[in-house]
């Protein structure tokens, strides 16, 4: 039985991984919006908001001169201190995030959407996480910034780079944090049908 492939609505290198690991077939095609959130949206709700805004681009796009099957986005932002922390535009916020964030634990939000085509229509969830930063020196800031893991990455740290060696607990899921979380992804898909093969 062959997996139907699924469109991506992402150009995140971690995702990808992911539903590779899954062995689910996918075809990349990013979504570009504007990912600022309207005042109305809680912080917690915002990847999911953000993720389904990135389903809705490619489905507009697609929709124009092909049948959509299945779409899926995901986002994923930091909440510390009722704050959230998206990617660092330069590496003075990324020093700026990481100095705030170290010693402290912080929520890591990803939001998912999945669109069914055949049905018209789209699941979302929600995954949160805990982690925990162990203190770091300005030293040890300054050595992760060189590194340049924090280009692109929500509150300027990758959890399956070097990134890890500061987390000292993470309450959650590693895929998750990753900016694709596997357990609600897989049930997601069940609850569509999709025919999935383990």
């Amino acid at each position: 039985m062959h997996m139907e492939p699924i469109i991506l609505a992402s150009s995140s290198p971690r995702r990808q991984e992911i539903l590779q690991f899954l062995h689910i077939p996918f075809i990349v095609n990013p979504a570009d919006i504007d990912e600022s959130v309207p005042g109305d949206i809680k912080n917690e709700a915002a990847a999911e908001f953000l993720a389904a805004r990135k389903v809705e681009a490619v489905a507009r796009k697609l929709l124009a001169d092909q049948e959509a099957g299945w779409i899926l986005g995901a986002d994923t932002l930091l909440i510390h201190r009722n704050r959230i922390l998206g990617k660092p535009k330069n590496q003075d916020e990324a020093r700026e995030f990481l100095t705030s964030l170290q010693g402290q634990t912080h929520k890591v939000i990803t939001g998912i959407a999945l669109f069914n085509g055949a049905l018209h229509y789209m699941s979302t969830r929600t995954s949160i996480n805990k982690v925990t930063f162990a203190p770091m020196t300005q030293q040890e800031i300054s050595s992760y910034l060189e590194t340049s893991e924090w280009h692109g990455a929500a509150g300027a740290y990758r959890i399956q780079g070097i990134g890890s060696c500061f987390i000292k607990r993470l309450e959650g899921t590693e895929s998750s944090v990753m900016g694709l979380p596997i357990f609600e992804l897989y049930d997601m898909l069940k609850e569509q049908n999709y025919q999935f093969t383990i």
